[in-house]
């Protein structure tokens, strides 16, 4: 937090609007089309899944469709696919994003080629191969969702090269503005979309379904998935420091690189050269031959009260989803399952101090006997 957000939320209680909409929802939602540019409209939401739920709903996914999905994601990218009886089916990572594999994609695509929707994951603010899964995704007529929930302010370069905002391929974008991400409006997202009357639908649908009559009147079933104005006052200010939160995690980035550069064992979470990611979470993984296990740095750190967490434990991995079909491009041990089994995420935090990196530093480079 800074102090720009209070003053969004002091002009919330001053006029007395704290309930759902208001100034502060149409502003912060201003500010984001704005960040984007290129024509883009949001509708700001409770949660990025809601967001998420919507995009569904708009699509049309219905019981018995088939969905691809990121395995190696959080839970929240793929459980609305099952809020309206959808039947996600997981894809395989990729080595050099660890996001969706385009390969894979094609391979799911070979085998459900009646799927109704894909949705992909920009995985610890690292954009995904957006624009050739869009591509994919377009080639078989059938659309594309971004969850750019973890990669807002990260950017990568769209079919013809230009470098764009991530969150704005595909026939909409998710925004989380949760409590841990790049910018946060404590709880709370975004559906994003070039296609002005999908957003208009999405927020009709999200505020009830409420037909504009001067009675209550509902043709449809509609969801409570709008931001409150208090919460959007806190994004409004948020939203002044997007940059700044992106520099201050990509030198956090580059103090993990520079303190690891002489232990082989540890390769921190890659990115695609020409990609701009905002990254949220600095990550590593061990190579197998590595005496230091994932478990051994983090138990480490936590008791110097240091918290870090594991890789996304994958989709096709959860019992929840111990039914559902999982598509990886070879045979044996996934990408997806290996980059969980190796990794582990470091404390990110923008507010760590010089002396929180060097100790954070010293416990792990102590473990390598360095």
């Amino acid at each position: 937090m800074h102090d720009m957000e209070m003053k969004y939320i002091k002009e919330a209680f001053d006029t007395n609007w704290v309930a759902p909409l208001g100034a502060n929802v149409d502003g912060f939602e201003a500010d984001v089309e704005k960040y984007f540019g290129d024509g883009i409209h949001a509708t700001a939401l409770s949660a990025g899944t809601a967001a998420i739920h919507l995009a569904m709903r708009l699509i049309g996914v219905k019981p018995g469709d088939i969905v691809f999905g990121p395995s190696l994601t959080f839970a929240a990218t793929v459980n609305p696919i099952t809020y309206d009886g959808g039947v996600p089916v997981f894809i395989d990572s990729e080595t050099e994003t660890w996001n969706m594999d385009p390969e894979a994609l094609e391979k799911a695509f070979e085998k459900y080629p009646d799927v109704k929707a894909v949705i992909s994951a920009d995985l610890y603010g690292t954009p995904a191969f957006n624009a050739q899964l869009e591509e994919i995704c377009q080639k078989h007529g059938v659309p594309y969702i971004e969850d750019a929930a973890e990669a807002m302010g990260s950017k990568e370069p769209d079919a013809e090269g230009n470098l764009k905002n991530t969150g704005s391929f595909g026939v909409c974008g998710i925004l989380s503005f949760n409590g841990n991400k790049i910018i946060t409006t404590s709880g709370g997202g975004m559906l994003i979309s070039h296609d002005e009357e999908l957003v208009k639908k999405a927020r009709f649908l999200a505020t009830q379904a409420r037909e504009p009559e001067r009675y209550y009147q509902h043709k449809e079933i509609g969801f409570n998935y709008r931001m409150s104005n208090i919460v959007a006052g806190i994004g409004r200010g948020q939203m002044v420091y997007l940059d700044s939160h992106v520099e201050a995690k990509r030198l956090i980035r580059e103090r993990y690189k520079k303190a690891f550069a002489d232990i082989p064992e540890i390769t921190l979470n890659p990115y695609r050269e020409g990609t701009l990611p905002n990254f949220w979470l600095t990550c590593m993984t061990l190579s197998e031959d590595s005496r230091v296990k994932p478990y051994d740095i983090m138990d480490a750190l936590a008791a110097e009260d240091i918290e870090t967490r594991p890789i996304w434990k994958p989709m096709h991995l959860q019992p929840v989803f111990a039914d559902n079909d999982f598509i990886q491009v070879a045979e044996g041990i996934s990408v997806s399952e290996d980059i969980y089994n190796r990794g582990l995420c470091l404390p990110s935090d923008i507010k760590n101090t010089d002396e929180d990196m060097d100790r954070i530093i010293g416990i792990v480079r102590g473990l390598f006997g360095k």
